[in-house]
């Protein structure tokens, strides 16, 4: 408001004089008329040195008038005031046509004028031709008209000085009412502990951030939820890596008192295969912890990939896992690419868990297959998907556990096989970053042998 007042008063100003110069131009247009119809009347010399000249030049309403001046086509002066200046418009060509009035701003002296000028055929002497036309102009003194727009931003803008002040002092007072109850919500926010996540009381607050308050309680309790479950997957992280730890320190103290060669590298192959379970902890740790950081992240690097890359990838990393236990693996994939908006490496880690899950709880002889299928839209509405699908000869998981295996260290008992329980938790957590689907069921009937399939399904590109 203090910025636009300046400009305001500026304005008015401008208006003011717009409004002002109206009046007093037609009063100088009105005494020009005058004068030049005497001229045409009376000549040139007759009308300057008659009463009726100076009456019209002194009557109201032309207030102001600073000089006139009568003026020849040959720029002669004839009568008035030599300081004027000459006329920027051509004379008319016949006595009859209309006067015309030309305006300019213009000084005559030390005086800024308002000047109206005029073409007119003086009236014929008896028995000769009309004379030539001649300039009749009229200067008006603009510090009249100065002083009435003055006047008018004086009449407008002083009411202002005592209006302004006074609103700009109840707009400060109002505001400073209204966000009070924010400021204290503030205050109230600043003061809470950090590990404070409880919801603020809607009832303290004002209606009108009704919404933000309970936007802020929905932020709290999503935080809370985040560190609980972190709280939680640090202690079963921390309780999963003590355990292996302390069977390493535990076999490395056999190891040295053994003295039997074959005894002690029998000690090292355990140890040995205990840390490749360690590591194994350990690095399923890391992917799934920066599976979870990545969230939103990971979307934003997104870019079309084709899934059989990655899933063949896969296969070759974990292939001779496969043959060492002696199973056969299989992968079916078209021939044409299965294109698909995504994170390749993530997509890559989910399928290396899901088949290193699926080796793992095989037994010897058994198979894993890994197929990928492009699935068209169903109907109008459908969409098109890319279908990962594994299958496995193994003991499977029953349906009161399915929902489970997906929470992180969870683990089938009596399985036969030893894991961290990280895997399908790492898989589930890829898999909703890529909005896909994924279910277990069982192999049909006629597979032989039983097992598990798991079938992931993603918006095809």
């Amino acid at each position: 408001m203090l910025l636009l007042w300046p400009l305001s008063i500026g304005i008015t100003y401008l208006v003011a004089q717009a409004i002002a110069a109206k009046p007093y131009d037609a009063a100088l247009q009105h005494t020009l008329l005058q004068l030049s119809a005497q001229v045409q009347t009376l000549g040139a010399q007759g009308a300057v040195q008659s009463a009726l000249w100076r009456q019209t030049l002194q009557q109201p309403p032309a207030g102001g008038i600073q000089g006139y001046q009568i003026r020849s086509k040959a720029g002669t002066i004839l009568a008035g005031d030599a300081g004027l200046p000459a006329a920027w418009s051509l004379p008319p060509a016949s006595p009859g046509a209309p006067i015309a009035v030309q305006w300019r701003d213009s000084a005559l002296g030390a005086h800024s004028v308002r000047l109206a000028s005029a073409w007119v055929w003086p009236a014929p002497q008896a028995g000769l031709k009309p004379a030539a036309p001649v300039l009749v102009q009229v200067a008006q003194n603009m510090e009249v008209r100065t002083r009435l727009a003055r006047d008018i931003v004086q009449g407008v803008i002083l009411p202002q000085f005592v209006v302004v002040p006074i609103f700009i002092l109840l707009v400060w007072f109002g505001l400073g009412q209204g966000i009070a109850p924010l400021n204290e919500l503030q205050a109230r926010i600043r003061r809470r502990r950090a590990d404070d996540l409880s919801p603020i009381d809607e009832q303290e607050a004002p209606e009108e951030i009704a919404p933000l308050v309970d936007s802020i309680n929905s932020l709290f309790g999503r935080l809370q939820q985040s560190l609980q479950t972190q709280k939680r997957f640090v202690a079963d992280a921390a309780h999963q890596i003590k355990t292996p730890l302390a069977g390493l320190r535990m076999q490395a103290e056999l190891a040295q008192r053994e003295t039997d060669p074959e005894d002690l590298r029998a000690s090292l192959r355990q140890i040995g295969r205990s840390v490749e379970r360690t590591t194994r902890l350990v690095n399923q740790l890391l992917a799934l912890t920066r599976a979870e950081n990545q969230g939103g992240a990971a979307r934003a690097v997104f870019e079309t990939i084709d899934l059989r890359q990655s899933a063949t990838e896969a296969m070759q990393e974990l292939a001779m896992l496969a043959l060492d236990k002696g199973l056969e693996l299989e992968f079916d994939s078209p021939q044409a690419p299965l294109p698909m908006r995504g994170n390749a490496l993530l997509l890559q880690e989910m399928i290396k868990n899901l088949l290193h899950n699926a080796i793992t709880y095989t037994p010897p002889g058994g198979s894993v297959t890994l197929r990928l299928r492009s699935i068209a839209a169903d109907g109008p509405g459908g969409r098109a998907v890319v279908q990962l699908q594994l299958d496995d000869s193994g003991p499977g998981i029953p349906d009161a556990e399915r929902a489970l295996v997906f929470e992180p260290f969870y683990r089938i008992l009596d399985n036969g096989s030893e894991g961290s329980g990280l895997g399908l938790a790492i898989v589930r957590e890829i898999a909703r970053q890529h909005d896909a689907d994924i279910t277990l069921s069982d192999l049909p009937q006629d597979a032989p042998g039983g097992g598990l399939r798991v079938q992931v399904q993603f918006a095809r590109a």
